[in-house]
């Protein structure tokens, strides 16, 4: 709890994946990819609960393993690669309301963004709990290399500035910062999320991530970056 608040962490964790089939349990750094993520969420003084939704029995099964609760399995239509991620989330909070469990925060971490540092979690929730007045939600941010003024538009044989408004300079230093929220994780006043269906709330704080952060693991390539980073930053062998 915080502030005698209860949070829950949701870890979506289909079994489906495309452009690296087999990723969320795909051994990194000595294991699952998506123990990661569960043992960053077990470091948490406020989260009440860690549950995996996924409709993979294996992928469940991992889950346990390291300490997450996977009490079912997501039904066939909410595991598409055209599902949202929201559909997964509202269908994990229906389960807990049906057994009388209610949580002031809802908190998503997606087992893609393991390069969490061990108090990202807390501090993002105690960000939100300390503004609540103000704030909503609030996502981690990370600033990014490649700026929409760099970003070229391609039509298969000519290309052209993605975002013409910005086209008169290319330097990324003479623009403002960009961001992208990369899956650290997303917070939500749960009450908000239900009314708005949206991690981006509103009212929806920033939380700046560090540069080494800056990764989501969508492909092999992005698994091989992340593995290397790891390796270097947190001296894994």
């Amino acid at each position: 709890m915080i502030n005698s608040k209860r949070a829950i962490a949701i870890i979506p964790a289909r079994a489906g994946s495309q452009g690296l089939p087999g990723k969320n349990i795909r051994e990194l750094c000595g294991k699952p990819l998506i123990a990661w993520t569960i043992d960053k969420a077990k470091k948490s003084q406020y989260l009440d609960e860690v549950v995996v939704t996924t409709d993979s029995e294996e992928i469940a099964a991992v889950a346990k393993r390291y300490g997450a609760a996977a009490p079912f399995l997501r039904p066939a239509e909410l595991a598409t690669a055209t599902a949202p991620t929201l559909a997964a989330v509202e269908h994990a909070l229906g389960y807990y309301r049906q057994r009388g469990q209610e949580f002031a925060y809802t908190v998503l971490l997606e087992p893609t963004s393991p390069l969490r540092e061990d108090d990202d979690i807390d501090r993002m929730l105690t960000l939100l709990d300390d503004h609540a007045a103000e704030f909503d939600s609030i996502v981690s941010l990370g600033e990014v290399a490649e700026h929409p003024a760099i970003v070229k538009r391609f039509d298969g044989r000519a290309i052209g500035p993605f975002c013409p408004e910005l086209a008169h300079t290319t330097r990324r230093q003479d623009n403002e910062s960009a961001w992208f929220p990369y899956g650290v994780a997303y917070i939500v006043k749960t009450a908000s999320l239900l009314t708005e269906r949206t991690f981006y709330t509103n009212r929806c704080l920033g939380f700046p991530i560090r540069r080494y952060q800056n990764y989501e693991i969508d492909d092999i390539y992005d698994f091989l970056c992340t593995e290397a980073v790891m390796r270097h930053e947190w001296q894994l062998k």
